[in-house]
């Protein structure tokens, strides 16, 4: 196949905006699209090479094939993995080096996307976006498709015609297509995970690419006839300007709050199936001409370095300072740009056109499988020694914080999102004339020991209800973590708002994190329709500020420190401000939905959390965050005393509780 340098300007787009969005452009979320064009661009290129190989022979050089992917991926892939582990094994905690280096393992032999489709979601750990190989996903899904493809199509190809073989591989193409894209579309409904990360359900971005290579072939040789009339060609200039804006359009509309891929995939997949069409013009004409200047041509060229450099240069440089913002990823995106042009410059392309890896074949193909075993084995090995450390007397301590979770999450208060059922945890006397209720998501039961320490008396008994992730704001949601709305949530919450309402409780304490995704509208109203349930039956009701969310998990940040020489610690403090502007705008939402009731306070307790305004991973020798948000439950059990005084727990018991202010 001739260059063409429209399709490096298409690389060039695609990992533009992949790095956008990894950077935290605001207005590029769905940046993550890219990764959809370069499947569609593989299954345009691998195809035409192999057919062009099969044409007149109907055979095709397995060996060879395998030994140019891996001579172009591998190298370069390698030294990321390499220098990404070293530099981890520095900066990071025991606790998170065993998360990267099983990823790092996987990713050494191609299936890091096998090992992220079957991760096992674990709503108080840390999620994949933290994981330094996380984008290696996609280069497992390119090499499993590498694997197979050369296969299928000669099964399709060979002993044929001419004619009929092209015709074959049409109709082969457009059922992988088919059957892949309905296989997408349920999973991602059923198993998100599964839709996203394993190559069956991406075989069809492929296979489109294959169709538009095909759909402008007559014998193989790139013949497309003698010329190509007006009507194509107006057809083919349009439908390239028309793929580029759905690539873009989908990189500016698309974000992490929907289901994907599913059906929103076929925005990216046609924009670069047509980006490709529109390239066989006789004229290099209107977005095939943009694509082909200079600057785009650069950019892809490097884009394989790119996407491998960018994703962990930005989380360890964030793991490094502990600062996120704006500036410091801009910074990131810089270094790892270099890092790939010296990566493209060094590795990639001298290593590319050695031609000792054709000439050696087979020992070429052995040691590369010998060096891509013996990454696994070292990342295993890494893995065992961070296991050794976590339970090594310097480190115990902060392990044992990570694990340090009020006793409600092991006696089966909350079920997450694995039902819909109501499973009320009681303490105190059941004759108790008081009652108390504490429901809310999992920012309302960390306050659990609190509470169970203030309400410790004879005459009262506390009942907990609780969900993870369901915020006491009656508005349906997509929920990330299980790429889906978040149903369980708004029928427990209806169900558990019922059951408290038939209790009449004395105090209801209700509790939500801020940083869910509403509007000030929403949550004023979607907390107004939960207090219409309960405030008629209750006596009194606390609606709790969510506690601040840490730019670092503590127990992590306090053991990476312990670990790190004096002048990379002092780079990096574990506490952080307590103002953040988007969350006192929440509570003052709070507080006006409250307002519309005589019997409804909203409290604010955080100064108890972060004195004098600081957020501290550490506070007068105990562990604060068990996590990033969540307090440990030897931190909040301290705080009983406090929070007793703040319901004015005597006035409560002696009936008079309507009293309470506002703190």
């Amino acid at each position: 196949m001739g260059f063409r340098g429209d399709i490096e300007g298409l690389r060039a787009v695609a990992i533009l905006l992949v790095v956008a969005a990894h950077a935290g452009v605001p207005w590029l979320a769905g940046g993550f699209v890219g990764v959809d064009v370069f499947f569609v661009l593989s299954g345009y290129l691998i195809t035409g090479l192999l057919v062009q190989e099969m044409v007149g022979s109907n055979r095709l050089d397995f060996l060879t094939f395998y030994v140019r992917r891996l001579r172009r991926l591998l190298p370069a892939l390698l030294v990321m993995l390499l220098v990404t582990c070293l530099l981890a094994a520095q900066l990071l905690a025991p606790v998170e080096q065993r998360g990267q280096a099983s990823a790092a393992a996987m990713a050494a032999v191609w299936l890091s996307n096998v090992h992220f489709a079957l991760a096992k979601l674990d709503y108080f750990s840390s999620g994949s976006e933290s994981n330094l190989f996380l984008h290696t996903w996609s280069l497992g899904v390119e090499e499993q498709f590498y694997l197979l493809w050369p296969a299928l199509l000669l099964a399709i190809f060979i002993g044929r015609s001419g004619s009929k073989n092209f015709a074959r591989l049409k109709v082969a193409m457009f059922i992988i297509f088919l059957v892949s894209f309905v296989s997408c579309v349920a999973l991602t409904k059923l198993s998100p995970q599964m839709a996203f990360y394993m190559m069956p359900m991406r075989a069809w971005q492929f296979s489109l690419g294959a169709l538009v290579w095909l759909q402008f072939q007559r014998d193989g040789n790139n013949n497309v006839g003698p010329y190509v009339g007006n009507v194509e060609y107006k057809g083919l200039y349009l439908a390239g300007w028309a793929g580029l804006g759905l690539i873009v359009g989908a990189g500016l509309l698309l974000n992490a709050n929907l289901s994907y891929p599913g059906w929103w995939a076929l925005l990216p997949t046609i924009g670069a199936g047509c980006v490709l069409a529109a390239g066989h013009s006789r004229s290099m004409a209107g977005v095939s001409r943009l694509l082909s200047w200079g600057p785009m041509q650069m950019i892809g060229r490097i884009s394989y370095s790119w996407y491998l450099w960018h994703w962990p240069v930005l989380l360890l440089g964030r793991f490094a300072f502990g600062v996120n913002s704006p500036g410091y990823r801009a910074v990131e995106v810089l270094v790892s740009l270099v890092l790939a042009i010296a990566s493209y410059v060094v590795i990639e392309a001298p290593i590319r056109h050695q031609s000792g890896w054709l000439t050696h074949r087979r020992a070429a193909l052995i040691g590369a499988a010998a060096i891509m075993v013996a990454a696994n084995v070292g990342s295993i090995h890494w893995f065992n020694q961070a296991s050794d450390q976590m339970v090594s007397p310097a480190t115990q301590r902060f392990t044992r914080a990570h694990m340090d979770a009020p006793i409600i999450y092991s006696q089966g208060c909350d079920d997450w999102y694995q039902s819909s059922r109501v499973n009320i945890c009681a303490f105190g006397p059941e004759d108790a004339r008081h009652t108390a209720v504490l429901m809310g998501d999992s920012i309302a039961g960390q306050w659990f020991p609190a509470v169970a320490s203030a309400f410790h008396r004879p005459d009262w008994r506390l009942l907990v209800l609780t969900k993870s992730a369901c915020p006491m704001v009656d508005v349906s949601f997509f929920y990330g973590r299980i790429g889906r709305e978040y149903t369980e949530c708004a029928a427990w919450r209806a169900a558990s708002l019922s059951q408290v309402a038939a209790i009449k409780p004395d105090v209801v304490l209700l509790g939500s994190a801020a940083s869910n995704g509403f509007t000030e509208s929403q949550w004023i109203e979607g907390s107004s329709r939960v207090l219409n349930v309960v405030s008629p039956v209750s006596g009194h009701i606390y609606v709790l500020r969510g506690t601040p969310s840490l730019p670092f998990d503590g127990p992590d940040c306090l053991a990476e420190n312990q670990g790190r020489p004096k002048w990379l610690s002092a780079l990096r403090t574990c506490s952080a401000p307590l103002s953040n502007a988007h969350a006192d705008m929440v509570f003052h939402w709070l507080q006006r939905a409250t307002s519309r009731y005589g019997n409804a306070t909203a409290m604010d307790l955080n100064d108890l959390v972060c004195p004098d305004g600081v957020c501290r991973a550490e506070l007068q020798g105990k562990i604060v965050f068990r996590d990033s948000q969540h307090m440990t439950a030897s931190f909040s059990e301290s705080l009983g005393k406090a929070v007793e005084q703040r319901l004015a727990m005597d006035q409560l018991s002696s009936g008079q509780g309507d009293s309470a202010t506002t703190h």
